[in-house]
């Protein structure tokens, strides 16, 4: 007797617990299922970005970085949303995840911008190592370009640490981007000089191996100055060459002036002098 009561009332109970069970379980299998699928494409997803900042020549550090950061984030993601389908309540946990995040960011806020600058200059490549470059009132070679900031040797060997927030955010100068470089080299003449005779020693010096032929280069006029007429060579190199061509251009020009009788006159002033006579008495 106590048996059959007993099973009647598992019996009682049972059609109060068992759609409970079917309708969990069918939430839990959702979610699980949901969890293998999402963890799969999350890691594919992750792999694909590491690929594509592969090819597009980003720093290591950097693929390596952001590849490790998206898979967490978007894995955090996803184990939230799961709790979320089998009934877990989620709203003070991504509360909570919201404090501490906004917490960390205000305390970290310089640092982060300086990542983000990192990351953009790494992603679309303003600047290269190896690249003569001015920025933030600094010129020099770019030596490594790190998460944070960018190291620059100067040209008289002095390593400069310059943040990658300013960096990304301010004006940057590359010497080295482009393949050529136009040369003006500006030499005062004197007024009395023959500006014919100053066009041919300039464009003797030009015929250099170093100088490219097209643009040919030029001579012209550029200004009458208070003392000289300022004759200006404008030619193009390889940007290579650059420095090399200038410095020969400074060192020869003076000497092939002066052989064919033409003078470069250094900054004078004439002053005229005016005598009062002294007043009658």
């Amino acid at each position: 007797m106590d048996l059959n009561a007993e099973i009647d009332q598992l019996l009682r109970e049972s059609q109060t617990w068992i759609p409970l069970i079917m309708q969990y379980s069918s939430k839990l299998l959702l979610a699980l299922v949901t969890l293998l699928i999402g963890w799969w494409f999350i890691n594919r997803l992750t792999g694909n970005i590491s690929k594509l900042l592969a090819a597009r020549k980003a720093d290591p550090a950097l693929q390596g970085f952001i590849g490790s950061m998206a898979n967490i984030i978007l894995k955090v993601l996803l184990i939230i949303s799961v709790a979320s389908m089998v009934g877990v309540e989620t709203t003070s946990f991504i509360a909570a995840i919201g404090a501490a995040g906004l917490a960390i960011g205000l305390a970290l806020q310089g640092s982060l911008a300086n990542f983000a600058g990192g990351v953009l200059i790494l992603l679309f490549r303003p600047l290269r190592i190896g690249d003569w470059i001015e920025a933030q009132g600094v010129m020099g070679t770019v030596d490594s370009i790190q998460i944070f900031h960018t190291v620059l040797r100067t040209g008289d060997n002095k390593t400069v640490i310059v943040p990658n927030g300013n960096l990304s955010n301010g004006i940057i100068t590359n010497y080295n981007r482009q393949p050529t470089r136009k040369v003006v080299f500006d030499v005062g003449v004197d007024y009395e000089a023959d500006l014919q005779a100053a066009r041919e020693v300039l464009l003797e010096l030009a015929q250099d191996e170093r100088v490219l032929r097209e643009p040919a280069p030029v001579v012209v006029v550029s200004a009458l100055g208070d003392s000289a007429i300022t004759v200006s060579l404008r030619l193009w190199v390889d940007t290579p060459n650059y420095w090399d061509v200038m410095f020969m251009l400074n060192e020869q020009a003076r000497d092939r002036l002066k052989m064919r009788g033409i003078g470069i006159p250094f900054p004078q002033r004439v002053v005229h002098m005016v005598h009062e006579s002294a007043p009658a008495e």
